[in-house]
């Protein structure tokens, strides 16, 4: 029998399309994979409350998310890095004053420091997930953010690159990046789970496609990148399977010899 492998995936691009749908080969070859022993868990820079019916779906307890910042193990919290909250409310002002709104993500919930913004309604539209955002630029007071979304242009991340070195900006939209702590990523999320477990680095496994999968990408021994993905992304894995649509989970899996 084949080693017991751990197996990360990544969410928008991966396992869910541009349309955010599930594709049916991709649940089944999920659900072949955690039949033949092998760990199942998700790494994504999404939100906990954002992929809670995908989780449910895939009946899936082990996750890294906020880019790694807040990691789940067995349905237990085992790590928590919000971002610095005093950094945090200057990145605010600085940016409030540039017209570059933010979005701090709590573990339960989400809030815009300004009220209906377009940058913040388009960048979100692409998620398709059905919230209500309501306004309140002081939610990052006296609370755990463990990531924030800042909407500004292409290029303009450069500014706050270089005056806040103790955050991360990754790009995620052309309208916005996401906002973590510079020492935090997917790639250490994953270390907090697998040092939990007898199970050997070479056996370790995570596909991903995106600018925030690079870390993981490059760490972990068995990494794929989807077809789909970004060019960084391919460059920064050992494989590379089909898109998402054209059964990439499924491929990438008998590509490993786990199916």
């Amino acid at each position: 029998m084949l080693d017991k492998h751990i197996v990360f995936f990544d969410i928008d691009g991966t396992l869910l399309n541009e349309e955010k749908e599930l594709p049916k080969s991709t649940k089944e070859a999920i659900a072949a994979l955690k039949k033949a022993g092998h760990e199942v868990a998700i790494a994504t820079g999404r939100a906990p409350f954002f992929f809670q019916n995908l989780r449910e779906e895939l009946e899936i307890d082990t996750y890294v998310c906020f880019n790694g910042q807040y990691v789940v193990y067995k349905g237990e919290v085992i790590h928590r890095n919000p971002l610095n909250s005093e950094l945090l409310e200057d990145l605010a002002k600085v940016s409030l004053a540039k017209e570059n709104p933010i979005v701090f993500m709590g573990e339960e919930e989400m809030k815009a420091n300004v009220p209906d913004h377009e940058a913040i309604n388009e960048g979100l539209a692409t998620l398709k997930v059905d919230m209500n955002l309501e306004h309140d630029p002081t939610y990052n007071k006296g609370r755990d953010i463990y990531q924030s979304l800042l909407f500004c242009e292409e290029g303009e991340e450069k500014f706050y690159e270089e005056k806040y070195s103790a955050f991360n900006f990754v790009r995620w939209h052309p309208r916005s990046v996401d906002v973590v702590p510079a020492e935090g990523s997917k790639a250490v999320g994953i270390r907090k789970v697998t040092d939990l477990l007898d199970i050997k680095p070479e056996n370790h496994v995570a596909f991903g496609d995106s600018l925030n999968d690079l870390e993981m990408l490059t760490e972990i021994p068995k990494s794929v990148a989807m077809g789909n993905g970004h060019s960084r992304a391919k460059q920064a894995a050992r494989y590379e399977t089909a898109a998402v649509d054209e059964d990439g989970i499924l491929k990438g899996l008998q590509m490993l010899g786990l199916l």
